[in-house]
């Protein structure tokens, strides 16, 4: 049995609480106390999750409900968490964590999230964590009724922030994972007050589309290539591309979108990301992105008008100059 408390994500806009507030099952394991118990009563109550254990819940928007269906399934099915150490924190000094100590508050298990959970984190992928690809430094820890039992454990972990701070279904453990941060071919995301959102569905408003993924190892083989020649890659490799996905070499400028793609810088790379995206959006001049609805293979609407073509581009320039580098702003991960 597990009495739980909320999740909390690393870089996330949105705090999780309210917490798993009451004893829900879960496979556990033993420990060197002895194997877990049923009820919130101790350190036990919790369950001990071994590291690369998959947690996989049902979200909902009350609080008194939310993930009361807490379950450990195989990392190759949905999951929402992978369990990378617990902590029992009963057994460190002082009395913050004694009996009778208060909960501490959303600031406190943030610290203590950095604390303990980035190291546990890294350790468990072998110091190969991205720290800019699409998985998070995650924390779970005891509901406020859990901690007035004596609920004491930490649970650290990975999971999948979306740009808004929503907890995304992971697939696979981050183990065997290219950790860059991208989408499938073909995904839109949303947009908010004019920065990138969610995925959402091509036919609903959003900030751009993506049109290719590309694996840097068929260029770059060896060591970490410049920002610089990343950049000369892309350009060709992603323009190609985008006419492709778009069928004509003359569609992204007769619809006024722009071309950009992202780099993957040092810590990324020695992490053993290598994928970057090819996109196609449009940039306001005041900063941030047109609203977009419909796919860029077809018809779309830029902020609700369709796109009139320019007049026909002189010799030599032939589409909108493409934007090296110009990551889509994010929130999250």
């Amino acid at each position: 049995m597990v009495a739980v408390g909320a999740v909390l994500a690393a870089g996330a806009t949105v705090f999780l609480s309210g917490g798993f507030s009451t004893p829900e099952k879960i496979t556990t394991h033993s420990t060197a106390s002895g194997p877990a118990t049923a009820g919130p009563v101790s350190a036990k109550s919790f369950g001990a999750a071994d590291p690369g254990v998959c947690l996989q819940w049902t979200p909902t928007d009350d609080p008194e409900t939310d993930r009361q269906d807490l379950s450990e399934v195989p990392c190759a099915d949905a999951h929402r968490f992978e369990v990378a150490r617990d902590i029992d924190m009963s057994v460190y000094p002082g009395i913050e964590f004694g009996p009778g100590a208060p909960y501490p508050g959303a600031l406190r298990f943030g610290e203590l999230r950095d604390e303990h959970c980035t190291a546990a984190v890294d350790g468990y992928v072998g110091a190969k964590f991205d720290p800019n690809g699409r998985y998070g430094v995650g924390l779970m820890f005891p509901s406020q009724a859990g901690w007035a039992k004596g609920e004491r454990t930490l649970r650290c972990g990975v999971q999948m922030p979306s740009n808004t701070g929503a907890l995304l279904e992971m697939t696979g453990s981050i183990l065997d994972q290219d950790q860059s941060k991208v989408w499938p071919t073909g995904t839109c995301i949303g947009i908010n007050q004019n920065v990138p959102a969610d995925p959402v569905e091509c036919s609903t408003p959003h900030a751009f589309e993506v049109a290719s993924v590309i694996n840097l190892t068929q260029q770059f083989p060896g060591g970490h290539p410049s920002e610089g020649d990343q950049d000369a890659y892309l350009e060709k490799t992603c323009t190609d591309a985008v006419n492709g996905y778009l069928g004509s070499e003359n569609a992204l400028r007769d619809k006024t979108l722009t071309l950009f793609w992202d780099t993957i810088d040092v810590s990324s790379w020695l992490a053993g990301s290598r994928q970057v995206t090819c996109s196609v959006g449009k940039e306001l001049d005041s900063g941030g992105f047109a609203t977009i609805v419909g796919s860029a293979k077809g018809d779309i609407l830029i902020n609700g008008a369709a796109p009139v073509p320019p007049p026909a581009a002189p010799d030599g320039r032939a589409l909108p100059t493409p934007l090296p580098g110009a990551a889509p702003i994010t929130t999250g991960g």
